[in-house]
């Protein structure tokens, strides 16, 4: 019996489609939804020689309604368009392909702007490189596609697109991972105490030295296919970058308000593809809720029983609120704001945090009290690797922090001595290589987690002076190896920078307000004058100490949960809470691939522009170095390093 396959649309590609089908189907045709859609139909074709957003908006509504699975061809701007095949109550829809597609072109935010204008005038017309013969390739993929369908082979353009170049006839496939906050298909669950529960399983080691439990060998394939795209993709493009001593390789993604570049540094510029395309997915992930939706807006003070108090994290002083044209304005506990389910656990229960706390680039308006970053945002293979590596992020910056503010004259390591023939080859690339020398301190605050605060020093005439990193790791080789990578990635591509807008530094030398963006931190300090600024590392004259008498945390478990819980007990005594919001989108759960926040209250936040920064309501910063015995007493807050950080 043959099949019903309805078209809907005119003009020559409706017209060529309809020819190559009769012969084989029972094709009918219609001019718009007006009709309805015939009973038995087992495919619908729905084309267009133009592009009209707004019938693919109707046919998605009308074709779920009737369970009728569908495919749609049009042209848009010199290109065709042949898919995707959309099957009603399955995630990934014409919907969620278009804003892929749109988001990977430069002009997005125009085309964007034309998308939203034709759903609302109607059609541009039949496009002008819509030619006979173009029409003609894309009527010939668009019968191979039914035939596939209707004799129950594999249909090439399931979660995928066609995209045919109408002047050369050239086409390429290319696949696109379904749009959680799709409004047609959509379907997160509302945020929840259940959802945010936390019981921590066990996460085996791929071995007892390296703290991860999936290798990146096993994820190449799926990370490659499902997550890089030049025109459909969540990640749009790779560069590699020869310069650094190391290999260095970077993706970007695409957002309406720019693009986002992320970063990978290796020995490997393949594996440093791979983890560039992990660090965009956890960027996207942490942008906004992706994977559950936000329901509850309410003030603090209706909450405050099952609710982070903002202030414990860190707020900027009154004198910042006050300054005129400060982009946030003072915490407000009478005031809604948005909340989302977090869990604790010290207390081992779910806790309401303000979203612009669990999320960043989440908007300002009357919820913009503090500017938070990526800080505490994690990837990991289960979901308790994500949680340690995001504390490991908050301890990394945190112990940099307080190294910079309360001026800690920090014990200078000998990078020799880690007995790792791996790192030593490191420091001697950097050296040869690029021209810096390394400078190894030891940060680590009073929970002992091994923290490294790491700085390169040029030997050169030109470039910049200075490079600050930091690392934090149970593992002290790893958070060194982890900052020295950090370190290189800056060094010579940024040289011309320097020197090109070097006077523009030497402003902000002594004008601290201009320094306003992320890479003014690191640029300032590339600058000969600004090294005395850091002589309260540079003048401990002490002899360099060895990684043995320096790091005593010692972890010999197989299963990473195991050296989680030995951290969370050390906080449990220190009463330093951890606080986990799980970012989980459904474009990583796909493949195993969880993303948290962590907030540990009490730790110093990491923030970029100096009138940003947060340190109003940690008292830590003033105490913790009493008791490490770097002072003799607690700190004043007038004592504190007034200066920009050079955290870059």
């Amino acid at each position: 019996m043959s099949s019903f396959v309805l078209i809907v649309g005119e003009g020559v590609l409706a017209d060529r489609v309809s020819e190559e089908l009769s012969a084989h189907y029972l094709v009918i045709r219609r001019s718009n939804f007006e009709e309805g859609v015939p009973k038995n139909t087992d495919l619908a074709l729905c084309l267009d020689d133009g592009w009209e957003p707004s019938v693919h908006q109707k046919a998605e509504e009308v074709f779920r309604k009737t369970g009728t699975p569908w495919l749609r061809g049009f042209v848009s701007f010199g290109e065709g368009v042949v898919g995707p095949l959309v099957r009603p109550g399955e995630a990934g829809c014409s919907q969620c392909a278009d804003i892929r597609r749109l988001m990977c072109g430069h002009d997005r935010t125009e085309m964007w702007d034309v998308q939203q204008r034709l759903v609302v005038a109607g059609r541009m017309g039949s496009d002008p490189w819509a030619s006979s013969t173009g029409l003609l390739q894309m009527a010939y993929l668009i019968g191979v596609e039914v035939q596939n369908l209707l004799q129950g082979d594999q249909a090439y353009s399931e979660g995928k697109v066609y995209l045919i170049d109408l002047k050369t006839l050239k086409s390429s496939l290319h696949s696109f991972l379904p749009n959680p906050l799709c409004p047609v298909c959509g379907r997160l669950p509302d945020d929840s105490q259940i959802l945010a529960r936390i019981s921590l399983q066990p996460s085996p080691k791929i071995s007892s030295s390296i703290f991860r439990c999936r290798p990146l060998d096993e994820m190449k394939k799926v990370i490659l296919k499902d997550y890089l795209d030049n025109r459909t993709g969540l990640l749009n493009s790779k560069m590699y970058d020869l310069v650094p001593p190391f290999a260095d390789a970077s993706v970007n993604l695409p957002m309406l308000e720019g693009d986002e570049g992320t970063a990978g540094r290796t020995h490997s510029y393949a594996e440093s593809v791979l983890t560039a395309i992990l660090e965009g997915l956890e960027r996207n992930c942490g942008l906004e809720p992706r994977g559950k939706r936000t329901v509850i807006h309410d003030s603090f003070r209706n909450l405050e029983n099952q609710a982070l108090n903002p202030l414990k994290v860190g707020v900027h002083a009154k004198e910042q609120y006050a300054q005129p044209g400060f982009p946030f304005k003072s915490f407000d506990p009478d005031c809604p704001i948005n909340w989302v389910w977090g869990y604790s656990l010290l207390e081992e229960c779910p806790i309401l945090v303000p979203e612009r706390l669990a999320y960043y680039s989440v908007g300002c308006g009357s919820q913009g009290y503090i500017y938070e970053t990526s800080n505490g945002c994690a990837l990991g293979g289960s979901l308790e690797e994500a949680i340690f590596y995001g504390i490991m992020e908050v301890v990394e910056r945190d112990s940099f922090l307080m190294t910079w503010y309360a001026k800690l004259n920090l014990p200078r390591l000998d990078p020799f001595t880690a007995d790792d023939q791996e790192l030593e080859l490191m420091v001697e690339r950097m050296r040869a290589v690029a021209g810096y020398d390394l400078y190894l301190y030891n940060s680590t605050m009073e929970h002992g987690i091994p923290s490294i605060w790491a700085m390169a020093k040029n030997r050169k005439e030109k470039g910049l002076n200075l490079i600050c990193a930091a690392g934090a790791h149970l593992d002290p080789v790893r958070a060194v190896k982890s900052a020295v990578h950090e370190l290189a990635g800056m060094m010579l591509n940024l040289d011309e920078k320097f020197e090109a807008n070097q006077e523009e530094y030497e402003r902000m030398l002594y004008d601290s307000s201009l320094v306003r963006q992320m890479d003014d931190h690191g640029m300032l300090y590339g600058l000969p004058q600004a090294e005395e600024r850091l002589s309260f590392l540079f003048d401990n004259n002490g002899p360099m100490r060895t990684f043995k008498e320096e790091f005593k945390w010692k972890s010999n478990h197989s299963d990473l949960t195991d050296d989680l819980q030995d951290i969370l007990q050390v906080f449990r005594q220190l009463n330093l809470d951890v606080i986990i919001v799980d970012q989980t989108a459904p474009e990583t759960i796909r493949n195993g691939l969880y993303c948290v926040k962590v907030l540990i209250p009490g730790m110093l936040p990491m923030t970029f522009g100096h009138h940003l920064t947060r340190l109003t309501g940690l008292e830590r910063v003033l105490r913790v170095p009493m008791e490490l015995r770097y002072t003799n007493k607690p700190l004043t807050p007038e004592q504190l390093n007034p200066h920009p950080h050079p955290f870059p």
